[in-house]
C-alpha cells in the first residue's frame, strides 16, 4: 500500500480505539442501567456496534502489521505498475481520466484512487504512454489509451 494509505488506516485505528471504542463502553454502561437487558434495545445495539468496532480493530491491525509500504514518489519509469498514476483516455468516447494505482484496501475510484486488483489496472499493469489496454468490464469491453504515466 501507500505511505498515504497506511496513515490513513492508522488514523482510522486510533479514532477506534481512543474515541469510539470508549464511547460504546460508555453507552453500554448506560443502557445497563435501565434494567432488563433481555428487552433493552439500546443495550443490544449498543452491544452490536461494540461487535463491529471490535471486529474492525482485528482487521484494521492485521492489514497494518502486514502492510508493505511503498512510496510512490521514490519510484520512477514510463511502465504502469503499483504507485503510477495513469492518465487515461477511453478510446470510444476520448473521455479522459486518471487514476493512481494504490492497494485494495485504500481503493476509491471515485477519488482516483484505483485498486491494484481492479480490472483495469490488471489491464494497464506493464504497459507504457502510447499503448492501449483492452478492459473486459461489466457493461462490455473497454479500450483505453494511455496518454501519461507518472510517479508522484
Amino acid at each position: 500500500m501507500t505511505a498515504d494509505g497506511y496513515e490513513a488506516l492508522e488514523e482510522e485505528l486510533k479514532r477506534l480505539k481512543t474515541t469510539e471504542r470508549p464511547e460504546i463502553i460508555k453507552a453500554i454502561g448506560a443502557a445497563r442501567e435501565h434494567g432488563d437487558i433481555s428487552e433493552n434495545a439500546e443495550y443490544h445495539a449498543a452491544r452490536e456496534r461494540q461487535s463491529f468496532i471490535e471486529g474492525r480493530l482485528a482487521e484494521l491491525e492485521d492489514v497494518i502489521s502486514r502492510a508493505d509500504v511503498i512510496d510512490p514518489k521514490a519510484l520512477s519509469g514510463k511502465v504502469v505498475r503499483f504507485g503510477a498514476t495513469v492518465k487515461l483516455a477511453d478510446e470510444d468516447t476520448d473521455e479522459k481520466s486518471t487514476y493512481q494505482i494504490v492497494g485494495s484496501h485504500e481503493s476509491d475510484a471515485a477519488k482516483g484512487k484505483l485498486s491494484i486488483t481492479s480490472p483495469l489496472a490488471r489491464a494497464l499493469i506493464g504497459k507504457s504512454a502510447g499503448e492501449s489496454a483492452e478492459v473486459n468490464a461489466p457493461g462490455g469491453g473497454k479500450s483505453y489509451e494511455i496518454i501519461r504515466v507518472q510517479f508522484k
